[in-house]
């Protein structure tokens, strides 16, 4: 095996459905917290940016298995007005990776286990949509691989008004750091559940 090109990182930007056509049951719901959510996670992702963190966009193929990853943002900007502003706000840019995922997680049937072994990543920051559904499976998947998780509060959503309870459970369940994101890249302050 060639030796790896990528530079050893020990922390790395997960975002996940971001690009997201938003039309499915009750995304009328999720709109404009998803909106939000984005809004925190495009500051998030520029601080991760200047760190020379890596930016993984784990996205679901809307059940396309011979689309690219451009292919799926050029048919959710097509899709409605919030799609767009999300692919505006948080479109993959130069130096991004982007996989696309099968199913829930980011981990199932998809290379990003590999990806960040090869990056030397041990802690995910994890944001996207919905809270209660892929990022949760994801999050299950990474602590169950032994990451250490951040899931900033604010730079996630889910059409359900049960999402804080969703949070607070990966947090108690899944060992995970919720605090919001307030302008820090995994502050040592950061306390489990906060």
């Amino acid at each position: 095996m060639p030796p790896s090109r990528a530079k050893p990182t020990s922390t790395a930007l997960l975002l996940i459905d971001f690009l997201n056509p938003l039309d499915f049951p009750g995304a009328g719901r999720l709109k404009k917290r998803a909106i939000e959510a984005a809004r925190h996670t495009a500051a998030l992702k520029k601080q991760a940016q200047a760190a020379k963190l890596p930016c993984i966009y784990v996205n679901d193929h809307f059940g396309d298995w011979g689309a690219s990853v451009a292919e799926v943002i050029a048919a959710v900007e097509q899709s409605n007005p919030a799609a767009q502003e999300l692919v505006s706000l948080l479109g993959p840019g130069k130096g991004d990776i982007s996989i696309l995922k099968p199913r829930h997680s980011g981990f199932y049937g998809t290379p990003l286990e590999f990806l960040l072994e090869e990056l030397g990543a041990r802690r995910l920051i994890l944001t996207g949509l919905a809270t209660d559904n892929c990022v949760f499976a994801t999050a299950q998947d990474a602590y169950v691989r032994k990451f250490e998780i951040w899931i900033p509060s604010n730079c996630v959503a889910a059409p359900s008004d049960d999402e804080p309870a969703v949070v607070r459970h990966m947090a108690r369940t899944l060992k995970a750091k919720t605090q919001g994101y307030r302008g820090r890249l995994w502050p040592s302050t950061l306390r489990r559940g906060n």
